[in-house]
């Protein structure tokens, strides 16, 4: 019998696809360790004795599910009016403040929902500074006899979230009115159209993909606030799941609770994944010309300048100066805090960690799709990124029981082995933490960075497999040195993400392990607004970093699309763009 000895193309090509399938394997073990979470609320939702549960339905559950909805609602329609709105007057007309207007509108997203409710708690309080000044222009002595509406109400909490989280809204749908042509608008104002009725009939239906989307990133946002909910007295469900856990110290009922509001997000995901159904829409991209700005005069032009400033001034403005008034009081008066330079050591040392690791994760996932043959692996990353949209209080009260198993596990192994007991490693310690982080921004991560693999030809990967280059060799000779803005980018938007993150820290957070996010939960709690100024500046300085360079990249992808391309470049320059 002969034996036939494969020449040296075929072992290379055997040994790359083993190669293959191990970074696929590693995909699927991550995808697992998403999915980790899920299993252990049902493990704990299902451990439940059942005895708190009839209270939870009578008392806890139909109020937090009633607010919570209507909480939702008001955001959404907040969020998606302030967005759309400012969206199509800077894409649409000339104003004073135009150019200003175009970045300045991202401010909001440098301050997390809970330190705007931080703040204006203070500003709009009885013996604040806007009653107090109000009291002394109108000769009022008693702050009982002036009633302002009251910023501690559901009505409170949806301005206030609305005026932080209508970004969301407000870029994909800007990027969508510099996208579409004119043609369709200049036909529809030839048949006599107003503008309202052009807004109405013609570019709202073409945006409707984007304010989707963008109304389901805020409504994700409103529901993961612990923070800015808790402060203003409303009891939604992430504020039950927290105060169940914490307060009636049951893991059981927080986990059931978790189940229901976890069902909302998918709800949410369903209702935005329908709004969106065969709402596809193509432009002709010979005949394309951005839309040309028009010029307002008088009365429109002083509205329009009025309607984009408001949501900066609410939703930014306002609240920073705030912060950076309490801020120096407080350093005049008593100084830093003597703990000021732990918490914000803390959170570096834990944002730093799990950016690390996201965008390693983030690596694998993005680079087994590029090596991968198989249909599945699409799919496998989007199914890793469903942490994004799960709350952290969600993934707080998922996560401990496996992590809580592990430990137990080790304890018990090292008791009987050694008679040394290790108690809680991970879950007494930032490792918890790390990994809540990581799973809820891996998809940041792994979307910025397949993103920036899309943009590298393939034809290189082939070319240094036909020389013998393994998979592993040709990521760290040729992709990641094309790869490093891409993963900058994403890791600095982790980063920043895991320095603000409020709901996750508050429930995995070791004992007297304190960060910036957590020190002003606390001092707000106890009412001490002024002590905890110079934490949320903090969080709020390292927020402006990437709202900055977003900014920067927003106004250059505006400029290209606002320039009018002559009649023989224009299907150059725009074509493949659209």
């Amino acid at each position: 019998m002969m034996i036939t000895i494969p020449d040296e193309r075929v072992r290379r090509r055997m040994r790359g696809a083993r190669s293959d399938r191990w970074w696929l394997a590693a995909s699927l073990v991550i995808v697992a360790l998403v999915l980790l979470p899920i299993g252990g609320l049902v493990y704990f939702a299902a451990r439940g004795s059942g005895s708190i549960w009839p209270h939870l339905i009578a008392n806890v559950v139909p109020h937090a599910v009633r607010t919570t909805v209507l909480l939702l609602a008001g955001v959404g329609a907040l969020a998606a009016a302030v967005g759309v709105g400012t969206a199509w007057l800077v894409t649409m007309f000339r104003f004073p403040g135009r150019r200003v207007f175009e970045w300045g509108l991202l401010l909001p997203l440098a301050v997390p929902t809970y330190i705007v409710a931080y703040a204006y708690l203070d500003i709009m309080h009885p013996v604040g500074p806007v009653q107090s000044t109000l009291r002394d222009i109108l000769g009022i002595a008693r702050p009982r006899d002036l009633r302002l509406p009251e910023i501690r109400s559901l009505g409170g909490c949806i301005f206030l979230l609305g005026m932080v989280l209508y970004p969301y809204v407000y870029l994909p749908v800007r990027a969508v009115f510099l996208m579409q042509s004119s043609t369709a608008l200049e036909v529809a104002r030839t048949l006599g159209a107003n503008r309202l009725r052009v807004f109405l009939r013609v570019a709202l239906p073409l945006a409707r993909p984007a304010i989707a989307v963008g109304v389901s990133l805020a409504l994700m946002e409103a529901l993961n606030d612990i923070g800015a909910s808790e402060f203003l007295g409303v009891r939604t469900l992430t504020v039950a799941i927290y105060t169940t856990w914490t307060v009636r110290m049951s893991v059981e009922g927080a986990a059931q609770i978790a189940l229901v509001m976890l069902a909302v997000v998918f709800a949410l995901i369903l209702v935005e994944r329908w709004a969106r159904r065969q709402r596809r829409f193509a432009g002709q991209t010979r005949r394309h010309h951005p839309p040309s700005p028009q010029t307002l005069g008088g009365v429109a032009a002083a509205g329009a300048t009025v309607a984009c400033l408001l949501p900066i001034l609410f939703g930014f403005l306002v609240p920073a100066s705030y912060l950076v008034a309490a801020s120096w009081r407080r350093y005049r008066i008593a100084g830093l805090p003597d703990a000021l330079f732990d918490w914000i050591g803390n959170s570096l040392l834990l944002a730093a960690v799990a950016t690390a690791v996201a965008i390693l994760a983030g690596l694998v996932l993005a680079y087994s799709v590029r090596l991968s043959r198989s249909p599945a692996a699409p799919a496998i990353v989007r199914l890793a990124s469903i942490g994004y949209a799960i709350p952290g209080t969600v993934l707080a009260v998922g996560l401990l029981v496996p992590l809580a198993s592990l430990d137990n596990a080790v304890d018990a192994f090292m008791r009987s082995t050694f008679g040394v007991s290790t108690g809680l490693i991970l879950t007494g310690s930032g490792a918890a933490l790390v990994l809540a982080y990581v799973l809820r921004f891996l998809a940041i991560s792994a979307g910025g960075i397949e993103a920036g693999l899309a943009k590298v030809s393939p034809n290189l990967d082939m070319a240094a497999r036909s020389l013998g280059s393994r998979p592993l060799k040709i990521l760290g000779v040729i992709h990641l040195p094309l790869l490093a803005p891409a993963i900058a980018a994403a890791a600095m938007l982790v980063f920043v993400d895991c320095m603000k993150e409020l709901p996750a820290t508050l429930l995995l957070q070791p004992f007297n392990f304190t960060t910036l996010a957590t020190a002003l939960y606390g001092e707000a709690k106890r009412g001490t607004y002024e002590d905890g100024a110079i934490a949320a500046l903090a969080i709020v300085l390292v927020g402006l970093i990437p709202v900055i360079i977003l900014a920067r990249v927003n106004a250059g992808v505006g400029m290209r699309l606002g320039r009018r391309p002559s009649s023989e470049s224009r299907s150059a320059d725009l074509g493949p763009r659209i």
